[in-house]
This record gives structure tokens, sequence and C-alpha cells, in this order.
């Protein structure tokens, strides 16, 4: 089971991605859409995964 969403999660990221290539090229409506999309959670993810790393370098470091 949990194969089966590792999967559909891997085909999102990849269908994802080939939005983002073919709404560069000018693609049509629906495939800037799920590209923009893509990249929104894209930078939602990385702004996420920067304040994680600042969070836990700020509370490692208090302890010496």
């Amino acid at each position: 089971m949990i194969n089966l969403i590792l999967l559909g999660v891997l085909a999102l990221a990849i269908g994802g991605c080939v939005c983002v290539v073919w709404a560069e090229r000018g693609g049509p409506r629906w495939v800037r859409v799920v590209a923009t999309v893509t990249r929104a959670a894209s930078e939602v993810l990385h702004d996420a995964r920067k304040r994680r790393r600042r969070h836990s370098n700020s509370t490692s470091g208090s302890g010496d």
C-alpha cells in the first residue's frame, strides 16, 4: 500500500516537472496552471526546509 502512495507522489512530481518545462515552451493553459502550482509548492517546501534548518542550527548551538 505504501508503495502505491509513493509511486503516486513520484508520478505527480515527474508530471509537475514535465509541465514546468512544457509551459516554458508555451504549452496550453492547463499546463501553465499546473506549472504555477508546482513552482508554488516547491517554494513553500524550500522555505519550510530553510526555516527548519535555521531553527535546528540555533537550538543545537545553545548547549555549550
